[in-house]
């Protein structure tokens, strides 16, 4: 049975409410990819996966979607595919777009449990966020996982709490200044690690995406 260490970890009764749960993932390179892949392998059986972009030879060190066979394609169609291949029977949806303000009324966020944030773009992100915490889903985000190499220095924190991350600094400034605040709490996966190199390693994005997957994973466990 595939989901039978799951199952023995949680019980029966919790997993199928896990596997009832609706998530919906913004971004599926370094960090979203392998958050994708550990939700799915968990039990989370409804997942939407969103990204505009195609597989890179500079994705090969990081991200999980990455191979040296799929460099060109696109990246959200490689993701639901890995992602079928490891179990088949999961309702994945693959939109390959991308969030910004001309999209964003296509987006049904109210219909989602889980809105997980793995932008990389600042003014995307924001908007995202913004939009994602009027609804009465759970949010949780990824801040920068780029120019460190430590991960065990990643850590969780709301929004406003996160220390010694230049994106989510850069985040709060520009939506104080733009009017586009969050309407309520949501938590953050972030390192104040800081390194004075430009790069990214697949440790730490992983361990990112892991983060990201495991809060969905406990607060679905948790829910009575």
């Amino acid at each position: 049975m595939v989901f039978e260490r799951t199952i023995q970890l949680i019980g029966q009764e919790t997993f199928e409410r896990l596997q009832q749960q609706r998530v919906i993932l913004f971004g599926v390179g370094g960090v979203g990819g392998w958050c994708a892949e550990a939700l799915v392998r968990t039990g989370i059986h409804h997942l939407t996966i969103v990204d505009f972009d195609i597989v890179d030879e500079t994705n090969l060190n990081r991200q999980v979607v990455a191979t040296a066979q799929n460099i060109g394609c696109t990246k959200v169609e490689q993701m639901r595919q890995r992602l079928l291949s490891i179990i088949p029977d999961a309702n994945i949806v693959a939109i390959d777009r991308q969030y910004n303000t001309e999209t964003a009324e296509t987006f049904q966020l109210d219909q989602y449990d889980y809105i997980i944030d793995a932008i990389d773009m600042v003014d995307c992100k924001m908007l995202l966020l913004h939009e994602a915490t009027k609804t009465e889903a759970t949010v949780l985000s990824s801040m920068g996982a780029g120019r460190k190499m430590d991960p065990q220095q990643i850590r969780v924190a709301d929004f406003w709490k996160v220390e010694g991350c230049p994106l989510a600094r850069a985040l709060r400034t520009k939506m104080k200044k733009s009017g586009l605040l969050p309407q309520k709490k949501f938590r953050c996966v972030y390192s104040p690690e800081l390194s004075s190199d430009r790069g990214t390693l697949a440790p730490v994005v992983g361990t990112f995406g892991m983060t990201l997957a495991s809060l969905v994973i406990q607060d679905a466990v948790s829910l009575q």
